[in-house]
């Protein structure tokens, strides 16, 4: 999910304490689908049209997720300095870790689990056609890594803000790559067909555009007007638009999939033990991992929440794209927006609470 970076404090500093927004968040998600069913419900003709607004005929990316997702990532990819990246030479254990997992397991679980509960465990429930949509929605979930809003849950665990940068930064830029393939990959084992022209094509529009136009941004504005404008004046500018921007999104997109929140509840809860599951998972390999190769404890929380989060509002959107805003695609995708804040509140504490194991296992030495 999308937000701003928030300010680092010390190890002596009071507990963390989100704005007024973010502690409230998941409250928020909650309003936002209630509103969002309650006028797919009342509006059909009104929301069937704005799903159909696309971007020329053919296109399938949807005219306003398009812009609400660009509203949310391009502050983003403001705050990335590509330069940062050269200094993560010195200590790149932690980097390492935080993209074999997401790009070498984390995908590849989530396609096996899907296959495991929505073909086999739950076979009696899901139809075999219906599985194969939900499979795909999935894997796009997973393949699509938190981005900005890891910063909060680093704030809130005590991380390196300059590390968590350099690990999102590493991500958004191998999923300008390797998003794409992977995900034409693992659907293609699922027996699911994604067009490679569409899905090209939402990458295009959903990270390659913002990323450029964030990365000119930056260049011009802290070359006209310096560092110090830059962070304390123009980027807070962004923090009502990004906040507007989500909330908007989330109920555009529950508002599309009212009928299917509605009348598939029980595929609803089934979609979300995979979800659960693959969450738990990759964030305890990741935090393992990273206290098995000393990687210090301020970058192994960012990093394992980093691997258990996901980029929704991407994931959301291509679904979209590719499967059409009411498909279960989407709706797999949709779950994924109704478990991660608390999710990602739970491995917060859980990375909170071990700190001191975490550091007893360090040894003294950590890179």
């Amino acid at each position: 999910m999308q937000n701003q970076t928030l300010p680092s404090q010390s190890p002596a500093a009071a507990p963390k304490r989100l704005n007024y927004f973010e502690r409230y968040l998941s409250l928020w998600v909650l309003i936002c689908m209630v509103v969002g069913v309650t006028l797919g419900k009342l509006l059909p003709g009104v929301v069937t049209g704005l799903s159909k607004l696309e971007f020329g005929e053919g296109s399938q990316v949807n005219i306003p997720i398009a812009v609400l997702i660009w509203l949310m990532i391009f502050p983003m990819m403001l705050k990335i300095d590509f330069g940062s990246l050269g200094g993560i030479a010195k200590k790149p254990k932690g980097l390492f870790i935080t993209l074999f997992v997401n790009w070498l397991v984390k995908p590849f679980s989530m396609a096996f689990l899907a296959w495991v509960f929505l073909e086999h465990v739950f076979a009696g429930w899901v139809e075999p056609e219906m599985a194969k949509n939900y499979t795909a929605g999935l894997i796009i979930l997973a393949a699509a890594p938190c981005t900005a809003m890891v910063f909060v849950w680093s704030y809130l665990t005590d991380g390196d803000p300059a590390y968590t940068l350099v690990q999102v930064g590493g991500n958004g830029l191998i999923m300008l790559v390797a998003f794409a393939p992977i995900v034409m990959f693992l659907c293609g084992v699922a027996d699911v067909i994604v067009p490679s022209k569409v899905l090209v094509t939402s990458v295009v529009v959903f990270i390659v555009i913002p990323l450029v136009a964030g990365f000119l941004t930056r260049k011009v504005l802290l070359k006209s007007h310096g560092s110090e404008w830059f962070e304390n004046s123009f980027m807070p500018r962004f923090q009502p638009v990004t906040v507007v921007a989500l909330l908007a999104t989330l109920v555009l997109i529950f508002a599309f999939q009212a009928e299917n929140l509605t009348t598939k509840w029980v595929a609803v809860i089934l979609l979300a033990i995979p979800i659960l599951v693959q969450v738990y998972f990759n964030s305890s390999l990741t935090y393992l991992l990273m206290r098995w190769f000393k990687v210090p404890h301020n970058v192994a929380s960012p990093g394992a929440l980093i691997g258990a989060s996901n980029f929704f509002e991407l994931a959301v959107a291509v679904a979209i794209t590719l499967f059409g805003p009411s498909s279960g695609a989407a709706l797999a995708c949709v779950v994924g927006v109704l478990v991660e804040v608390p999710v990602m509140l739970s491995v917060c504490r859980v990375c909170n609470s071990s700190r001191g194991w975490y550091q007893r296992g360090l040894g003294g030495s950590a890179d």
